[in-house]
């Protein structure tokens, strides 16, 4: 397995975190607060361009130049160990290291438009970062300390139906760094077990997309909302009551959008949806309004988690 860092980490904040579900990033903070993990938040850092840029807002050019400003934010506080908690900045910066290190005419117009710009403080030199070494999302994190999630688990959750969906951009775009498989994935599933619990495993539908396509969501909704129900279809036969995932988007998708797809549907979901981040929180003790950010979320979460029970010692 890939080495995986536990220290001199830049948290990366994620736009679709801060304004849709600020209990991710709350969440992340006190797992990894809990685990010992030393990270920090530059206010200096700024979006990836993700939406922007599969809606071709931005062209690569302007993705990689905005992704070698933020690697420069990181290197100059000592910490160049990116950490995303979106799987689409996840495979955004990746992509811009890969390309920063690889294509020398790009890293050379870059670095001119910052000269002639007044920001030459901010020039990429090849390697500066590294995408295996320097890249990471929040599931790598953990699950590099899967060993030590039990320790800290309080509550019992073991008696829910769980199953996972992991992001397209973790598992499909850069798979070679994918941890715990990328055909049938399940990096989520065994953090999930590591509180305690046991998903579903495999389902029809596990590995498809959530149908969000980022402007397929607004351009195509039919064909978009068709991937949903599909996927919530599946789940729903499996009497699944709890949907863990990786991504805000995917999150975005499934939650915001489960009343529309229940009533195109003629059925009634009835499923959470929490991310890893906040799923672990859950068992660890996290509030659920100050950590966990319950009232961010569209199908409410204690319509399925009442009564928690705290685990045996």
């Amino acid at each position: 397995m890939k080495s995986i860092p536990d220290k001199d980490i830049l948290l990366f904040r994620s736009c679709l975190v801060s304004v849709e579900y600020p209990g991710i990033e709350s969440s992340t903070k006190f797992v990894f607060d809990k685990l010992g993990i030393d990270y920090a938040i530059s206010e200096k850092q700024t979006c990836c361009t993700g939406l922007g840029h599969y809606s071709d807002v931005f062209d690569q050019v302007d993705t990689s130049a905005i992704g070698a400003r933020n690697f420069k934010i990181a290197k100059e506080i000592n910490r160049p160990n990116l950490v995303m908690m979106c799987a689409t900045c996840y495979a955004i910066n990746k992509k811009s290291v890969k390309l920063l290190n690889k294509k020398d005419d790009l890293r050379n117009h870059i670095n001119q438009l910052f000269e002639e710009n007044g920001l030459s403080h901010l020039k990429y030199e090849k390697d500066d970062l590294l995408p295996t070494e320097n890249i990471f999302h929040v599931v790598d994190i953990l699950y590099n300390k899967i060993s030590e999630i039990p320790n800290h688990i309080k509550y019992d959750l073991s008696d829910y139906k769980i199953a996972t969906h992991h992001g397209c951009h973790y598992c499909k775009v850069h798979y070679e760094d994918t941890i715990a498989g990328f055909r049938d994935p399940n990096i989520l599933d065994e953090l999930v077990e590591a509180c305690g619990c046991k998903s579903i495993g495999w389902y029809d539908h596990k590995r498809a997309t959530c149908g969000t396509g980022f402007r397929q969501r607004y351009s195509n909704p039919d064909l978009s909302f068709t991937a949903t129900a599909d996927k919530m279809n599946a789940l729903d036969d499996e009497e699944v009551e709890i949907v863990v995932h990786l991504c805000p988007n995917c999150h975005i998708q499934f939650d915001r959008y489960q009343p529309l797809i229940s009533k195109r549907e003629g059925r009634e979901f009835k499923a959470i949806h929490l991310n890893i981040a906040q799923f672990i929180a859950i068992a660890m003790g996290g509030d659920f309004d100050k950590v966990i950010g319950v009232k961010a979320h569209t199908t409410p979460i204690e319509s399925v988690i009442n009564d928690l029970r705290e685990v045996k010692k």
